[in-house]
């Protein structure tokens, strides 16, 4: 198993040309947010515009637009129909197809903060953007019987679980030690060909080439991101960091693993300077989006 290190961040890094403008950096479309859970997306969003991607736009439940699209002006907002208990409805599925053919975006982040949205599974099983997949999007997928019989491993895709959501996905238990931790993250790479993320102290990542398996463990982070939120802030990263990856390699399985690597490392390193300021018993994680560019200087000093 190998250490993601400094050294492998830098290499691995998106350039940012002097000559480029936005459409250069990849659109991030984020599908987050419900009435209980508003701050998930937000956090997404503004983490994937922190890591550099060009453009973001997020759907939401409309009525959580005027407050979110004030309160993050750089984001595009897509207000969504919403059911009575406040998530993204069922009939979201072709507004939101409407809006990927006329804006084009790169890649989506689907499921923080979505609870049991009627949107996810047609999202999940017909969808055909570039994906992270992320929080209730993973839940979505846990409650269909045989998913990963049907899953399509020619989607570019992140899967990003917590050890409870990686219990689930698998229908085992979670995983209490790291030699377990281990084997569920190379178990899910295996039955979806996708970069799988097994959140935690030492976060690992997992890839599969050429039906080899390739592990990588985390160098960075501690206890000031075991906060609520914290995982939004990753899957926006990722996302962020892919976006430029992408648009500028094409997307695929090579990009979306440089991708996990770099975000993985880079949301660790934010987590630790935010503590430097504030401990590891007060980061929020809107503290740790906030010194993503301060990881970024210490990196590249």
């Amino acid at each position: 198993m190998k250490q993601i290190t400094r050294d492998i961040f830098r290499s691995l890094l998106p350039k940012r040309p002097r000559q480029a403008h936005k459409g250069s950096f990849g659109r991030v479309l984020v599908v987050a947010g419900s009435r209980t859970m508003c701050g998930a997306g937000f956090l997404c969003a503004k983490s994937a515009l922190r890591a550099g991607a060009g453009l973001v736009f997020w759907a939401l439940p409309e009525s959580m637009q005027p407050a979110f699209a004030a309160a993050l002006p750089e984001v595009i907002t897509l207000p969504m129909p919403q059911n009575r208990r406040g998530e993204i409805a069922a009939e979201a599925f072709g507004l939101l197809a409407d809006f990927i053919r006329l804006r084009q975006p790169s890649l989506m982040v689907l499921g923080p903060g979505m609870g049991e949205s009627p949107l996810l599974p047609p999202v999940l099983t017909q969808g055909t953007l570039p994906l992270v997949a992320d929080a209730d999007a993973l839940n979505a997928l846990a409650r269909q019987n045989g998913w990963d019989q049907t899953w399509p491993r020619q989607r570019p895709c992140i899967f990003t679980p917590h050890p409870g959501e990686m219990a689930r996905l698998l229908g085992t238990r979670t995983a209490t030690d790291e030699a377990a931790r281990k084997e569920q993250a190379e178990m899910l790479c295996q039955l979806t060909g996708s970069v799988s993320i097994l959140k935690g102290a030492g976060t690992l990542v997992c890839a599969q080439r050429e039906g080899q398996l390739y592990l990588w463990q985390n160098t960075t982070g501690g206890p000031a991101l075991a906060k609520a939120g914290s995982g939004d802030v990753l899957s926006g990263v990722i996302a962020g960091l892919w976006a430029q990856l992408g648009t500028a390699e094409g997307f695929n399985t090579q990009t979306a693993l440089k991708a996990a690597l770099c975000g993985v490392y880079l949301h660790g390193l934010a987590g630790d300077l935010a503590a430097v300021k504030r401990t590891d018993y007060g980061v929020l994680a809107g503290d740790t989006a906030d010194s993503i560019p301060q990881a970024f200087l210490e990196t590249l000093a």
